[in-house]
C-alpha cells in the first residue's frame, strides 16, 4: 500500500467528497455545461492590495515582502506609500536602489486588505456587481502572489493578525491537510464570501498551478536538501548542487525563465509542450495531491460547500498539460457541479496571434477563458486605431470566434477587456497602437499615460455599451468605472481613486527627461454613473443574456444588432462615422431609447461617435 497510486487515491476522494455533499448540491449537473449563473454574471475583478486600505495595523513590513531570489530587496527607509501618492514620484527610499523607476514599483505597497474589501461591499452592490474575481490571495511575498509561499492560506497581510498568523502557518504539516487550520486572515476570506453570497455575488480565486514562489515550503525543502528532499520530484529541477564542490551547480526551470518561479514538473508528456499551445501531458503526483487537497479547502471549508468559493480562475493555462486539466476538472465538479472554472488562454505568439479556445472550452476542461479574443477586434473598431476595421470586418472576427464554441459557452464567456495584466480600458483606447505592445512609456516614450481626451472617453462608452450588450459576460477591471487610466502592468495597477480622497497630481512619465506635465486625478463621477447605467439595463433586460443575437447593419462604420427572445426585442445601434447617420428600426413599432428615456418609432438620426439601446415597447 505504500506505493498506492494517484489515480486510486483520487477516486476514493472523489467518492468521498461526493458523499459529503448537502442534498442541494447533488441535483444532476451536467459538468461539461458551465453553471447556469455563468451567464447572468456581471464580473469584477479585484486585486487587493491596491483596492482599499481597511486596517491599517496589518500594513505591510519589510520581512513580510522577502523573498529569497529577489535582488531588489527592501531598502533602508523602506515605508507603506501613502495611498493619494502622485504614481510617478519616486519615494526617498528608492533612492537606495540601483534600478530605474520600474524597477523599484515592485516593492511598493499601499496596505489594501480585506477589511478594505468588506467596507467597499455597499459600493459593490450599488455599482451593481453579482461575480467577484480575486487576484492571487494566497500567502506570498510579492505584489502580484503569483509566487505563493502557501496556496493553502491568505496572505497575511491582507488580515488582521500577520504575526499571529505566521506562527499558525509554522505550526502546521503544510504536507498534511489534517495540520491545517484557519489563521484570523483565512477566517476573514471566509466572512468575505459568506458577505458576498449574502448580498447575491459569486466568488471566484485566481490561482497558479503552473509554479510556485522561492518561499514555498516544499521549494525551501529541496534548496535545503537537494536529492534528499522528499520533494524534489515536485519541481523541474537540472541539477543538484554538489556538496563536493566549491561552486553551486543547482539549477532548475522557472517560469520564463524567472529563478523567483520555480515550476512545477511536467511528466507523462505525450505531445510536444510548446507555450500558447494545448499539450497532452500532467503534473508531478505529489504536487497534484497537494493542489487537490488546496482546491477542496476553499470550495468547501470543513467540508461546507456552502462557505466555499464558486470556482477558480486559472493563470497561465495553457503552460500545464490537459490531462491535469481534465483530471482537475472532474475533481472540483465532484465537489460542487455549479463551480465556474475560467482559464487564461492569451497569446499563441505576441503579440500578434491569439490562442484559439476551442481546445479548453469542449465540456472536459473549462467552462470558459478571459476572452480577449473578442476584445482586441472591438478596440480596433471602437478605437481609433493604427488596426482600425470597419462593422463588416468586426461582424467577421466575433462570428468567428462565437461560430467555433458552443452556445451556451459563449454566454458564460468572461467579457474581459482591461486586466491587471494590461492597459487600463481608458489608456488602451487613448493610444492608436497595437493592443499590448509597447504600452509603458519606458518601452514607447510617446505612449499616452495621463488623462485622455474628450473623444477618448467616448468612445470608451460605446465600446462598453457593446460589452454590456452583446454575448457573454461583462468583466470590469476594478477602478476603471471610477475613471482611472494607466499602461500596462504596473502602471495598470494604481491604488483606487474612491471618491473620499483628494489626490497629488500626477506627473506624466515623471522618470523621463523633460517630461513634466501634471494631471489632476481622481474620482469621476459622470464615468461611474454611466456604467452604472450600463449595468442596470443589461440586469433589467434578460434578453441581453439568453436572448439571440443577430447582425443587422454592418456597413463602414455603421453596425447594429439585434436581441430577442419571446417576449423582448432589443436593437443596438452604433454610429462611428464622421457625420450623421440614420437607421431604420423595425415599421410600425414603438422603441424607447434605455440610454435616454425617449422614445422613437421608424427612423434613427445618431451623430457621429453615438449609440442607442431601443427596446420595443407596447404603445
Amino acid at each position: 500500500m505504500k506505493y498506492i497510486s494517484l489515480s486510486i487515491i483520487v477516486f476514493l476522494s472523489l467518492i468521498l467528497t461526493m458523499c459529503d455533499q448537502k442534498p442541494e448540491n447533488q441535483k444532476s449537473q451536467n459538468i461539461s455545461e458551465a453553471p447556469t449563473w455563468a451567464k447572468d454574471a456581471i464580473w469584477y475583478q479585484i486585486f487587493v492590495e491596491r483596492f482599499s486600505n481597511g486596517d491599517k495595523n496589518n500594513d505591510p513590513k519589510p520581512d513580510n515582502i522577502y523573498a529569497a531570489s529577489n535582488w531588489r530587496q527592501t531598502p533602508d527607509g523602506w515605508s507603506v506609500t501613502p495611498w493619494i501618492h502622485n504614481w510617478y514620484k519616486q519615494e526617498e527610499w528608492t533612492k537606495n536602489l540601483d534600478t530605474d523607476f520600474y524597477g523599484g514599483l515592485g516593492l511598493r505597497r499601499f496596505g489594501g486588505d480585506l477589511q478594505g474589501v468588506l467596507d467597499k461591499l455597499d459600493y459593490l452592490q450599488e455599482l451593481g456587481i453579482t461575480a467577484i474575481y480575486f487576484n492571487p490571495l494566497n500567502d506570498a511575498p510579492s505584489l502580484h502572489k503569483y509566487d505563493a509561499r502557501n496556496y493553502h492560506h491568505i496572505d497575511v497581510n491582507f488580515g488582521p493578525d500577520p504575526e499571529r498568523d505566521h506562527e499558525i502557518i509554522a505550526s502546521e504539516n503544510p504536507n498534511d491537510p489534517s495540520t491545517w487550520k484557519w489563521t484570523s486572515t483565512d477566517k476573514l476570506f471566509l466572512k468575505v464570501v459568506d458577505e458576498m453570497h449574502k448580498r447575491g455575488m459569486r466568488v471566484i480565486l485566481d490561482y497558479s498551478w503552473n509554479h510556485t514562489g522561492v518561499e514555498f515550503w516544499a521549494w525551501r525543502d529541496v534548496v535545503k536538501n537537494q536529492e534528499n528532499s522528499k520533494y524534489r520530484n515536485w519541481y523541474a529541477i537540472n541539477e543538484f548542487d554538489d556538496p563536493e564542490t566549491r561552486e553551486d551547480e543547482f539549477e532548475y526551470e522557472g517560469w520564463l525563465n524567472l529563478h523567483s518561479l520555480p515550476e512545477i514538473k511536467k511528466v507523462n508528456l505525450t505531445t510536444k509542450r510548446k507555450i500558447g499551445h494545448p499539450y497532452e501531458g500532467d503534473i508531478n503526483e505529489g504536487a497534484k495531491m497537494h493542489i487537490y487537497n488546496v482546491t477542496k479547502r476553499w470550495l468547501a471549508p470543513d467540508g461546507d460547500t456552502a462557505r466555499g468559493i464558486d470556482g477558480f480562475r486559472l493563470d497561465v493555462a495553457d503552460h500545464i498539460g490537459m490531462v491535469f486539466w481534465r483530471d482537475w476538472q472532474k475533481y472540483v465538479k465532484s465537489i460542487n457541479p455549479d463551480a465556474y472554472l475560467v482559464g487564461e488562454i492569451w497569446w499563441e505568439e505576441w503579440p500578434d496571434a491569439l490562442m484559439n479556445p476551442v481546445p479548453y472550452v469542449s465540456g472536459d476542461i473549462f467552462d470558459a477563458v478571459m476572452f480577449y479574443q473578442v476584445y482586441r477586434p472591438a478596440r480596433s473598431f471602437f478605437g481609433k486605431m493604427n488596426d482600425e476595421i470597419d462593422a463588416e470586418q468586426f461582424k467577421d472576427s466575433l462570428e468567428l470566434q462565437w461560430n467555433r464554441l458552443r452556445p451556451s459557452t459563449v454566454k458564460a464567456m468572461m467579457n474581459t477587456a482591461a486586466t491587471h495584466d494590461s492597459p487600463r480600458l481608458l489608456t488602451s483606447f487613448a493610444n492608436s497602437t497595437k493592443y499590448k505592445y509597447q504600452a509603458k512609456p519606458n518601452d514607447n516614450p510617446d505612449y499616452i499615460t495621463g488623462k485622455p481626451d474628450d473623444e477618448t472617453y467616448q468612445r470608451v462608452k460605446l465600446y462598453l455599451i457593446h460589452q454590456f450588450t452583446t454575448l457573454g459576460a461583462p468583466q470590469i477591471w476594478n477602478g476603471d468605472e471610477l475613471g482611472m487610466w494607466g499602461g500596462d502592468d504596473p502602471d495598470c495597477r494604481k491604488p483606487l481613486w474612491w471618491p473620499e480622497f483628494e489626490f497629488d497630481p500626477e506627473y506624466r512619465n515623471n522618470f523621463q527627461p523633460g517630461k513634466k506635465e501634471f494631471d489632476e486625478v481622481g474620482f469621476n463621477k459622470e464615468h461611474f454613473e454611466f456604467y452604472k447605467k450600463i449595468i442596470q439595463i443589461r440586469k433589467e433586460n434578460p434578453v441581453l443574456v439568453d436572448g439571440s443575437f443577430e447582425f443587422l447593419v454592418a456597413s463602414g462604420k455603421r453596425l447594429s444588432y439585434k436581441r430577442k427572445n419571446d417576449t423582448d426585442e432589443i436593437i443596438v445601434i452604433f454610429n462611428l462615422e464622421d457625420e450623421d447617420s440614420e437607421f431604420e428600426l423595425p415599421e410600425g413599432e414603438m422603441f424607447v431609447n434605455l440610454l435616454d428615456g425617449l422614445n422613437t418609432r421608424g427612423q434613427v438620426l445618431l451623430p457621429s461617435l453615438e449609440a442607442g439601446v431601443f427596446k420595443r415597447i407596447s404603445e
